[in-house]
């Protein structure tokens, strides 16, 4: 009988590029699993990696280029906020320096490399540019208020839907994969008090079903500044780490048609690793998402087998 390490193996498509500004054409499968979207999530296990960054930026690059994707919402700051959005528009101020106000993980190599190429793609399509999502200056007015980190979740999806339908843009979203994964609900750990709730990734795909699609970067080994062992067996991730041997990565399609023992395993309840940066190693089975399965988290897989730090900006 196939296992689902044979499974993945067959119905994947290897990565063969790495760098940002290599030919994309490793990628092109998943433009098929994602084109007739109005917002693409790409949640991220880790938000302190560069090869995750450097994938969520080909992806980014696809999507733009080829599929017609004109707003980039970049979770974790405002880049009003830093003048990013005029610099990617107008070629005004000095980005490193902008980066440098922002939040920590995006004080990154990798981002400003981004924000470069989006300014490159503006000054060669000047009337078809590419620029950063807004967030409404006031949230959503609700009758109830949900407490704790599930008021976040419905604020992150209010913002980017609301910003979807102001522009009539197609949105990719790059962040992390507690916010982006179809969540109905989930759980993070750790957390304290340890919360389970309805995500914003859950919100989107409520609201706007098959209109939102989620990808999941997960990732096998490597490091983030502290070792990074293979995925545990409780972890979903070991199945996909298993499936990488031999190969930087790969794109693998959930919704294709499955054999029924595959389905059921794909679909059963399982843990996924998220790596925050509290991460502590000696404690690695406490950080993880669980709540929900492989499949109804995330429509396409996009694994990278080997993971090095994220680069700060000099």
């Amino acid at each position: 009988m196939e296992t689902v390490t044979e499974w993945i193996e067959k119905n994947s498509h290897p990565l063969t590029n790495r760098k940002p500004d290599e030919p994309l054409d490793d990628l092109r499968p998943l433009a098929p699993l994602v084109r007739d979207a109005r917002i693409v999530a790409l949640g991220a296990a880790s938000r302190q990696t560069r090869e995750l960054s450097d994938v969520a930026h080909r992806i980014v690059r696809l999507l733009v280029e080829e599929e017609g994707f004109r707003s980039l919402a970049l979770e974790g700051d405002d880049p009003g906020r830093l003048g990013l959005d005029v610099y990617v528009a107008t070629g005004d101020g000095d980005p490193h320096a902008m980066l440098g106000k922002a939040r920590s993980f995006w004080r990154t190599v990798e981002i400003l490399d981004l924000v470069h190429w989006m300014r490159s793609h503006n000054k060669r399509h000047p009337a078809d540019p590419v620029r950063f999502a807004r967030f409404p200056a006031e949230p959503v007015r609700r009758t109830t208020r949900l407490d704790g980190l599930a008021e976040l979740e419905r604020t992150l999806a209010d913002g980017v839907s609301w910003w979807q339908r102001l522009t009539g843009d197609k949105v990719v979203y790059w962040g992390g994969m507690a916010h982006t994964a179809v969540g109905t609900p989930r759980t993070v750990s750790p957390s304290e008090p340890l919360e389970s709730h309805q995500n914003m990734g859950g919100y989107l795909r409520q609201r706007m079903g098959p209109d939102y699609r989620s990808v999941g970067l997960t990732m096998g080994r490597g490091s983030i500044g502290q070792p990074l062992t293979a995925p545990r067996p409780d972890l979903v991730d070991s199945l996909l780490h298993a499936a990488g041997e031999n190969r930087a990565g790969y794109v693998l399609d959930l919704g294709t048609s499955r054999p029924e023992p595959i389905r059921r395993l794909l679909d059963a309840p399982t843990r996924t690793r998220l790596i925050g940066p509290f991460y502590d190693p000696r404690d690695d089975a406490a950080h993880h998402m669980s709540g929900g399965s492989l499949a109804s988290w995330f429509d396409v897989v996009v694994h990278t087998q080997e993971v090095t730090p994220s680069r700060p900006l000099p």
